[in-house]
């Protein structure tokens, strides 16, 4: 596995090694937050995610979605983050799971990376950044699953949507989480 896994990184590196996306005000398009381990369950769940599937994370933040996906399905998953020192949590994570050769973790800018070698895509972003990356994601292969946490991708209406009460969540006025997929 650790051969698909280097691959598929290769393969995001080509794009634009290192890049950061960041507005003009220095400000990141996408702040960090932690998803809780409940949701992360659910969007895995909800993405139908198994031991064949190649799964991207947008905005990997600490790795926990790619992390799971590895220890309990047996995925091949790689994180994109812009901030180094979220990688490197996210490396060292995936380490102490034991998971470092089938969950990795790059430096890149999510709007300029290939995300066609991928079948499932999950994301906690914002709404002005999903809707960038729409017409991206609906020129996926077909069968490309996405999940998106909280977030929608505008007129594109999700197949299924699903709240999860979340109680370890850190922003919202509610303590659930609301879960969309949707299929290429």
């Amino acid at each position: 596995m650790g051969g698909l896994a280097t691959t598929l990184m290769g393969s995001i590196l080509a794009t634009r090694p290192g890049t950061a996306r960041a507005q003009p005000d220095g400000e990141l398009d996408v702040p960090y937050v932690t998803t809780p381990q409940n949701v992360v369950d659910a969007m895995l769940e909800l993405a139908e995610v198994g031991p064949n599937d190649r799964l991207l994370d947008l905005g990997s933040g600490d790795g926990r979605i790619v992390i799971t996906a590895a220890r309990r399905f047996g995925t091949v998953g790689l994180g994109i983050e812009i901030d180094p020192t979220l990688v490197e949590l996210s490396r060292r994570n995936a380490s102490r799971q034991g998971v470092a050769q089938q969950a990795r973790f790059i430096v890149a800018d999510l709007l300029t990376a290939d995300l066609s070698r991928f079948n499932v895509i999950t994301m906690y972003l914002l709404p002005d950044v999903n809707l960038l990356l729409r017409s991206k994601l609906r020129s996926l292969p077909a069968g490309t699953r996405i999940v998106s946490h909280d977030w929608d991708m505008g007129n594109w209406l999700p197949e299924r949507t699903v709240e999860v009460v979340a109680p370890d969540k850190r922003v919202g006025l509610h303590k659930v989480s609301r879960l969309m997929r949707w299929t290429v």
